[in-house]
């Protein structure tokens, strides 16, 4: 696979940086996860796919030792704490970079590294909110809606911080020379909102929030319920494609005010929602594909896999354990991803076999778990 060989050592966090470390197992690294020592009950890494597990405390000074040493033999370090934690450890960058020049040294946080908030709490919806985003989010006369936590959490923490790695990698063949990577969610985000930065000035955001092209003041650019409780999604914007949504709802230009004509579009949402509450998602489904109306179910979880589409392309997978989750994307045709299907690793199931192979002896293991610096957890048997 296209990263095979990268050595990648993430410490266990919440969220992000775990989607990060699975982008780069699926597409070939070698992704170790530190994690905590003494262990939590559960472990809350959901996103463990194709990485392996060392338990290690790093509040003693052995265990932050330790993770010295490994950093010296590893490609990636990504960690996920507010700005100061690292130095506290003795695990700064400046540290870990003098004895290893070559590491990518990945801080993913939300506000960054640096300013006012660099070692506040926050969560996805704050830092969606310090971007500037959440402000363009939601319905007419409704407060900013925050959609899940996908927008700041992943798309600007974890992606963001996986594409700022690869560029580090990239650059490393020519210059031989590791660098920090400083993936602030909230600049994340708002770097994936430069659009409606960059359009202001077409009209697109003109009118109040809610009632513009994009944001669901438009009927042609809308959700709506069928007669089963179900939904179809409408984007037909261009002219072309919006006069083949006409058609299929069985309706004629000539009996409608202009697509454009704003002041119209509450009474055609009213008038679009009644016709499609007549009919189940199946039944709009078989008169909108193979059409250029941009009409398309939504699917829930259930329904995802199944859809043809998706599975002419394969795009949903089953691991081991019967979950299904979305394939690796995205596809390269000479070297695709090929994400594991095994289970998601138990903390500290690969303690002692990862710190061989980073070059620490039995001895040396055997008395950091004395010590209680590591933990092993070995898989049960099925009887």
């Amino acid at each position: 696979m296209a990263l095979s060989g990268v050595r990648v050592l993430e410490l266990a966090g919440l969220a992000p940086a775990p989607l990060c470390g699975m982008i780069l197992a699926d597409f070939g690294a070698w992704v170790v996860r530190v994690d905590r020592a003494p262990r939590s009950a559960v472990a809350t890494d959901v996103q463990g796919r194709g990485k392996r597990s060392l338990a290690l405390n790093l509040k003693r000074p052995p265990g932050a030792a330790a993770l010295r040493r490994l950093c010296c033999g590893a490609d990636v370090l990504i960690e996920p704490f507010r700005h100061g934690v690292m130095e506290e450890l003795g695990l700064g960058p400046e540290i870990l970079l003098q004895e290893n020049p070559r590491l990518i040294y990945a801080r993913l946080s939300g506000f960054g590294q640096t300013g006012k908030y660099a070692r506040s709490a926050g969560h996805d919806i704050n830092y969606l909110a310090l971007s500037g985003v959440l402000s363009k989010l939601g319905r007419k006369n409704e407060n900013p809606y925050a959609p899940i936590n996908l927008l700041a959490d992943f798309a600007g923490g974890g992606v963001m911080c996986a594409l700022g790695i690869i560029t580090a990698l990239y650059e490393r063949t020519k210059s031989g020379k590791g660098q920090i990577v400083d993936a602030s969610m909230v600049e994340g985000v708002a770097y994936l909102s430069s659009f409606l930065w960059k359009s202001q000035n077409l009209g697109l955001w003109n009118r109040p929030r809610g009632e513009n092209l994009l944001d669901g003041g438009a009927p042609f650019y809308e959700t709506y319920k069928t007669s089963d409780g179900k939904y179809m999604a409408v984007g037909a914007i261009e002219p072309q494609f919006y006069e083949q949504l006409i058609n299929g709802l069985g309706l004629g230009s000539h009996e409608l005010p202009s697509q454009l004509s704003f002041s119209d579009w509450p009474e055609m949402k009213k008038k679009f929602a009644s016709i499609f509450a007549q009919k189940t998602q199946a039944e709009w489904c078989s008169i909108f594909d193979g059409t250029d109306a941009c009409v398309t179910p939504v699917l829930s979880f259930d329904d995802v896999a199944s859809h043809q589409h998706n599975k002419q392309r394969s795009s949903f997978i089953r691991n081991d354990q019967e979950e299904i989750s979305p394939r690796p994307a995205p596809v390269l045709s000479r070297t695709p991803a090929v994400p594991s299907f095994k289970r998601d690793p138990f903390i500290g199931e690969h303690t002692e076999e990862i710190l061989l192979e980073y070059g620490f002896t039995k001895q040396e293991i055997d008395k950091l778990y004395s010590d209680k610096v590591i933990e092993f957890s070995k898989p049960k048997a099925n009887l």
